[in-house]
C-alpha cells in the first residue's frame, strides 16, 4: 500500500513532489542545517567555540554558519573571496546579515582564496585567529554527509527518482547513501565541469546516481530570462519559491526532462528543495543593475 508523503513533502502534480527542506529553519535552512548539525555537535564535544569557514559574496553557507553561530553559541569567522568587498560589504544582503549575526570577516583576493585548502594558508589563519573548528567551503565533509543522510525517510521508498541540486556534492552524497537500491538519484550541478563526479564518489556508498549536466545555465550564479520566468511562474502556480543558483535550475531541468520523456510513465519523482532562498535578494541586485526581470 502506498504511504502518504511525509510532512513538508509538497504534491506538485501527482507525479512530481518537492521536499521543502527550506521550511526546516528560518535562517539555517535546507541542506545547511543538515550539514552543520553534526559538525556543531563535534565542535562542542571538542570544546571549540569558534567556527571558521569560506565563501563568496552571496554564499548560503556563510549566511547559515553565521546564523548557526549566533543561535548555538559559537564565534564565527568568514574568509570571504574578493578583497574589494571590504569597503562596501554592508550593502551586500548576505554579508550584512552574517555581520549582524556576529561573524568576523577576513577579505582575501581571489588568488589567495584558491589557497584555502593549503596547509600553510590554514596555519597562517590559526596564527591570526587562534584555535577554530574548520568548516570547508560549502560545508561538505563526512559529518555533513551524515547529516544529509537524514533528508530521506522510510516513507520515501515510494519514489522512483530523487533529484537534488549539486554544489559541492555533500547533499547528494547523503541522499545517495540513504536511498534504496531501486531508486535513481539525479544530481543537477550548478557548476560547469566533471570534477563533481570524483567529489561525490569520495562519500557515496552506492552507484545508483547520475549527474545531469545540461542545466547549469552557463555556470555558477549564471542565469537567463527563461530561468527567471520559470522560477516566477512556478512560485505563482505552486506557492513554492525557488532560488536561481540551485533549486530553480534543478526544477527547470526536471520539467524539461519530463517533456522529453526521460522518466518512464508512472514514475514518481521527489525533488529535494535545499533552500538557498536568502540568495534571491543578492541576485535581484545584479538583475536590477543589468535591467533584467527580477525574481518575485
Amino acid at each position: 500500500m502506498q504511504k502518504k508523503p511525509i510532512k513538508n513533502t509538497l504534491n506538485i502534480d501527482n507525479r512530481l513532489f518537492v521536499r521543502a527542506e527550506y521550511l526546516n529553519h528560518k535562517f539555517v535552512s535546507g541542506n545547511k542545517l543538515r550539514k552543520l548539525k553534526y559538525n556543531l555537535e563535534f565542535a562542542k564535544h571538542q570544546n571549540i567555540d569558534t567556527l571558521l569557514t569560506f565563501g563568496g559574496a552571496f554564499s548560503n553557507h556563510i549566511s547559515a554558519t553565521a546564523a548557526a553561530g549566533k543561535e548555538f553559541g559559537f564565534k564565527t569567522i568568514g574568509i570571504i573571496r574578493g578583497e574589494e568587498l571590504k569597503t562596501n560589504f554592508k550593502t551586500n544582503p548576505t554579508l550584512s546579515f552574517a555581520y549582524a549575526c556576529g561573524m568576523q570577516f577576513k577579505f582575501v583576493t581571489r588568488q589567495q582564496y584558491r589557497e584555502k585548502t593549503n596547509e600553510d594558508f590554514i596555519k597562517n589563519l590559526k596564527e591570526e585567529f587562534g584555535e577554530f573548528y574548520l568548516l570547508p567551503e560549502g560545508g561538505t565533509n563526512e559529518l555533513a554527509v551524515k547529516g544529509c543522510e537524514e533528508i530521506l525517510t522510510e516513507a520515501d521508498s515510494v519514489f522512483d527518482y530523487i533529484c537534488c541540486p549539486v554544489g559541492t556534492g555533500g547533499t547528494i552524497s547523503g541522499v545517495i547513501n540513504s536511498s534504496n537500491s531501486h531508486q535513481k538519484i539525479l544530481g543537477f550541478p550548478a557548476l560547469k565541469g566533471d570534477f563533481l563526479q570524483e567529489e561525490i564518489a569520495k562519500f557515496a556508498t552506492q552507484n545508483n546516481w547520475e549527474l545531469i549536466t545540461d542545466y547549469h545555465f552557463g555556470g555558477y550564479a549564471k542565469t537567463n530570462d527563461d530561468l527567471i520566468k520559470f522560477i516566477n511562474n512556478f512560485k505563482g502556480k505552486h506557492n513554492v519559491p525557488l532560488d536561481p543558483i540551485y533549486t530553480g535550475k534543478m526544477v527547470f531541468g526536471i520539467y524539461d526532462l519530463i517533456e522529453k520523456g526521460y522518466f518512464p510513465k508512472g514514475s514518481k519523482i521527489l525533488a529535494i528543495h535545499t533552500g538557498g532562498l536568502q540568495g534571491i535578494e543578492g541576485m535581484n541586485q545584479k538583475l536590477k543593475q543589468q535591467n533584467r526581470p527580477l525574481i518575485v
